[in-house]
């Protein structure tokens, strides 16, 4: 039968694409679906790649900016008329372009390499292992053994502020702005909130975030919000927390912001942009989902533990889906897990479940943050015999050397057995080290089994084995 397939897998994000390389690996004879111009989904055209590319820039412009520091002269100067530091945004932009292109043309190379089909189009659910899609000529497939949707997510607004993509963006429009706003809004503080703060502020833009819950970065531990917080306030970067905003109107070439603060008083904001970065919801609109039987929680396609649907034959995983638990994270290598979980089912291997507390979250501010588990006030909720022990990388001779000395690590643990419940940490290279962490966590390491672990000097890894020693009320170097 022509365009016939063992899977069809709609969306080529990080869920879908892994998922297709995993399945062909398998044996399985693969199509993927996708309509944008590149493969790799948000993660890699509008996400985390861009979004850490910019980064990196505001990284190396914020060593330039303190160049007298290590010892680096940068053009000629006066006591009068130092030199003129400024970013030239074209380059920037390049950049990071180059690099968005090189890791598509990769996923072209890797498609090719294993045979999978890039069938391009918008996809639409017809039932009985059907597909059709839709770019000039209406095509059908089939799927032999399953179909996986795989079709992400989009950011989203809250009522009152309606985005029109020119002066109240999204992350989307964020990153490919040409120019370094005087002033910027930013709705929210997780991680997209955070992350565009740290790059405008280091661009040169004043920022200021509005966040509806009482602290920045709500979903991390209470003392990783604290020093971001600081941090932030250090860097010129105001946060109302607990404050909404209550209306938003493009006047001219910005944006007048209502908001209501914490203790109800109102302000009114003027910046050239509003960001709004209050979350992302599913993208399940065109699909069909409900006529062909799929089940529906708030737009998120309900799914069991394996990711299949209620409908026998699609499956569904990544930021589209809802496995009835609070918080799905919504997270690029979240969907890849899921992505491989799904392909080595349909291919008839023996899978297990994901635990979901044990998935690391990266934020790549300024400081970085990296977590997994149990926060100490989760951890107490639960009923743990709760003990803690924290360092701080400002001790570390690495950090001293990279002039990097903010934040810290923080240990979670049962007292009573020892086990590691969760790990925070804020600070340079903190979504790097983290990975230690969950491997702690996925082996149920205790706290003694850190300790134990020889941690090479100097490094920033040294603050993971002395907060395990905190832990135990014996840190060396503090």
């Amino acid at each position: 039968m022509p365009n016939e397939y063992d899977v069809i897998i709609i969306g080529a994000g990080t869920g879908g694409y892994v998922a297709a390389l995993r399945a062909a690996q398998l044996g399985l004879n693969v199509a993927v679906v996708e309509k944008q111009k590149a493969l790799g989904g948000t993660c890699l055209l509008w996400g985390c790649i861009p979004t850490k590319a910019l980064l990196e820039h505001a990284h190396a412009l914020k060593v330039v900016q303190h160049a007298k520091d290590w010892g680096i002269t940068i053009g000629p100067s006066t006591e009068s008329a130092p030199a003129t530091i400024t970013i030239d945004m074209g380059q920037v932009h390049a950049r990071k372009d180059r690099i968005v292109t090189g890791l598509t043309k990769g996923l072209e190379f890797l498609f090719k390499k294993n045979k999978i089909d890039w069938i391009k189009g918008t996809a639409r659910l017809t039932g009985n292992g059907g597909v059709d899609v839709f770019e000039g000529e209406k095509q059908t497939l089939h799927a032999r053994r399953e179909i996986i949707v795989a079709t992400g997510s989009s950011p989203r607004s809250v009522p009152g502020v309606e985005i029109d993509h020119r002066r109240i963006i999204t992350s989307d429009e964020a990153i490919h702005l040409k120019e370094v706003p005087n002033a910027i809004a930013i709705m929210g503080s997780g991680a997209v909130g955070v992350e565009f703060a740290s790059i405008f502020r280091r661009f040169g833009s004043d920022v200021t975030i509005v966040e509806l819950l009482p602290r920045l970065v709500p979903v991390e531990d209470e003392a990783v919000s604290a020093e971001l917080a600081k941090s932030f306030r250090k860097q010129g970067i105001t946060a109302h927390t607990g404050a909404t905003v209550t209306g938003a109107r493009v006047e001219g070439d910005g944006v007048d912001i209502d908001v209501q603060l914490a203790d109800g008083q109102r302000q009114k904001l003027r910046a050239d942009y509003l960001l709004v970065a209050t979350g992302r919801g599913p993208v399940t609109a065109g699909l069909n989902a409900e006529r062909v039987g799929l089940q529906l929680e708030k737009g998120y396609i309900k799914v069991d533990a394996q990711y299949r649907t209620a409908v026998p034959g699609i499956s569904a995983i990544g930021d589209v889906i809802t496995l009835g638990m609070p918080g799905h994270p919504q997270l690029a290598h979240v969907s890849s897990a899921e992505g491989i979980i799904t392909a080595e089912r349909i291919a008839g291997h023996q899978t297990r479940a994901l635990n979901y507390e044990h998935v690391p979250g990266c934020t790549y501010c300024d400081p970085e943050i990296g977590s997994v588990g149990l926060t100490e006030h989760e951890a107490r909720e639960r009923g743990f015999d709760v003990r803690v022990g924290t360092f701080p990388f400002g001790v570390l001779g690495r950090a001293k050397m990279a002039g990097e000395t903010d934040g810290f690590v923080k240990i979670v643990a049962d007292k009573k057995y020892d086990e590691v419940l969760g790990v925070h940490m804020i600070g340079l290279r903190s979504t790097e080290l983290i990975a230690e962490a969950t491997l702690a966590l996925r082996l149920e390491a205790t706290v003694e089994d850190l300790i134990r672990t020889i941690h090479a000097h100097p490094t920033m890894a040294e603050a993971v084995g002395e907060a395990a020693h905190a832990t135990h009320g014996a840190a060396l170097h503090s």
